[in-house]
């Protein structure tokens, strides 16, 4: 199943904190990349929640991408976000204003 659109949240310290305390996470660390994706992604194509389990099926370069995706919007600085109008569909870049930036 292809999707390609969706919608990513930025991380908060509680995602931290509850990605640290799942079982999979403290047996196995690199685990944690996964529940963190699925804690933030809060929609993938049609569906409306995404599990850690549903991000196992996912081709490694799908997840590299979603990680880069992930890292870029919750960095310190400025990000620029490709996005697209729904109505007449111009393409442009839109530039994130991050909390914490002055």
């Amino acid at each position: 199943r292809v999707h390609r659109q969706g919608v990513m949240r930025l991380a908060t310290a509680k995602d931290e904190i509850l990605v640290q305390q799942e079982r999979k996470v403290q047996e196995n660390p690199t685990y944690g990349a996964l529940v963190m994706l699925a804690r933030v992604i809060t929609r993938l194509g049609s569906l409306n929640s995404v599990s850690p389990e549903l991000l196992e099926g996912l081709l490694l370069h799908d997840i590299a991408y979603l990680r880069e995706f992930y890292n870029r919007i919750n960095q310190q600085g400025d990000v620029h976000i490709p996005a697209q109008c729904p109505h007449c569909n111009t393409q442009f870049s839109v530039e994130l204003e991050l909390a914490g930036e002055s």
